[in-house]
């Protein structure tokens, strides 16, 4: 179906649609003016993952299509902890750890977005602005009535949970409303008529609109985004070592990089529509090529999606790197690099070096990389799980190289 509005095409045309409600009514609004949207976002960290990049780009291309981007931030909600998704209750944070991971997270939507005070800049705001200063009771009376306890027993997060006899706290199970008046506020407050999520955030949405609609006789509308997995069935955003970071203190540059150039050969026209602005006519050239051709694609797409989360330095860098030492065999300067005391050299285990470079989640996860003849050092095929990094291990320039299956590598260096 072709649409009025740019944006509701493009969601539709590159993968980012799932779920929506009144699409023909939210098409004649867009195409008419400039609305306002917004996505939340919860601070359980000091950076989001690749998990939150699809919602990123939705609120990128948002404003390219003339609109009004809200991050809001979940200072809130954080507090009571978003039970979608999870078979337990998440960690309570105190409130100096949200305030730190909500700066962490704040940076990440400096390099997306245009933020500012026109008519289609970004905006973030905090629910802790109106969350913290709710009383109870008059809570209940303006808004108890028009949440129905039958419908949220069946929404996603709250249904597993029970179907499965696992605990689901008072605390979480108010999450839902907590969301819902999320989006009545920012809707009073800034005139946004749009929420967008992941698909696990559904009735989360939903149960937002029909507060709205109850209270404040106003339409508005919501739209879900599809869970993204791998071509092989995963889910996308893990690597071996774990999330992938979008903050480079968490993840280096070059990590990042590698985790886009080792993308699933049948994944690369995917993921060029969902986490690049590459036009589609270029990415159908790309994904079409084959053999040894669709490594130059995964290049161009790791390019891409670095450049936009890092800059264009960053990601020219980490190619060269890639560069430097896969094709010229040579151990290059922008690895990840351990650097090891003389303490340490003749008694740090090959396994140990694994973990803490963050090569590898477990040392189990070392272990079986070695019995499966995927663990190297400087090229050479390691299956000696007690093998210690000695002097002997180093170049003339005091360094190591150290490599996991064919695509990961990073460096041992001799401090001093």
């Amino acid at each position: 179906m072709t649409y009025s509005s740019s944006f509701l095409n493009m969601l539709t045309s590159r993968g980012y649609l799932h779920q929506a409600t009144n699409m023909d009514a939210l098409d004649m609004r867009m195409s008419q003016q400039t609305i306002s949207a917004y996505i939340g976002f919860d601070c359980t960290a000091d950076s989001l993952h690749v998990g939150s990049l699809i919602q990123i780009m939705m609120l990128r291309h948002l404003q390219n299509a003339g609109h009004k981007p809200i991050v809001l931030m979940g200072g809130g909600t954080t507090k009571v902890g978003d039970p979608s998704g999870k078979d337990e209750a998440r960690p309570l944070l105190s409130e100096q750890d949200i305030e730190q991971n909500k700066q962490g997270i704040r940076k990440i939507f400096q390099k997306y977005l245009r933020f500012g005070d026109g008519p289609s800049d970004a905006i973030m705001v905090d629910n802790a602005e109106w969350l913290d200063e709710l009383a109870y009771i008059r809570f209940l009376r303006d808004f108890g009535s028009h949440l129905s306890v039958n419908r949220m027993m069946g929404m996603e997060s709250v249904r597993l949970r029970l179907e499965r006899e696992q605990n689901l706290s008072f605390l979480e199970f108010n999450y839902a409303i907590l969301q819902a008046y999320d989006f009545l506020e920012l809707r009073r407050r800034y005139g946004c008529c749009l929420q967008m999520g992941g698909s696990d955030q559904w009735g989360n949405i939903v149960t937002g609109i029909d507060l709205t609609r109850r209270v404040d006789q106003q339409e508005i509308f919501g739209i879900t985004s599809p869970l993204i997995t791998t071509a092989s069935g995963a889910k996308m955003g893990k690597s071996a070592a774990g999330a992938v970071w979008l903050n480079e203190e968490r993840l280096p540059v070059y990590d990042f990089w590698q985790f886009w150039r080792n993308t699933e050969d049948a994944d690369v026209g995917k993921f060029m529509r969902l986490f690049t602005e590459l036009d589609d006519t270029e990415i159908a050239r790309l994904e079409a090529l084959e053999g040894a051709d669709i490594n130059q694609a995964k290049i161009i797409l790791a390019n891409e999606v670095t450049t936009l989360c890092h800059g264009a330095e960053a990601a020219q860098k980490a190619a060269a790197t890639a560069a430097q030492s896969f094709e010229e065999g040579s151990i290059a300067s922008g690895l990840p690099t351990l650097e090891l005391s003389s303490e340490q050299i003749g008694s740090l285990s090959l396994i140990d070096a694994f973990v803490e470079l963050g090569m590898a989640g477990s040392k189990g996860e070392v272990r079986r990389l070695m019995r499966g003849g995927g663990c190297r050092l400087n090229n050479q095929q390691i299956t000696d799980e007690d093998r210690v990094i000695t002097r002997d291990d180093f170049d003339t320039d005091g360094l190591a190289q150290i490599a996991a299956g064919k695509k990961r590598r990073a460096v041992l260096k001799q401090a001093g």
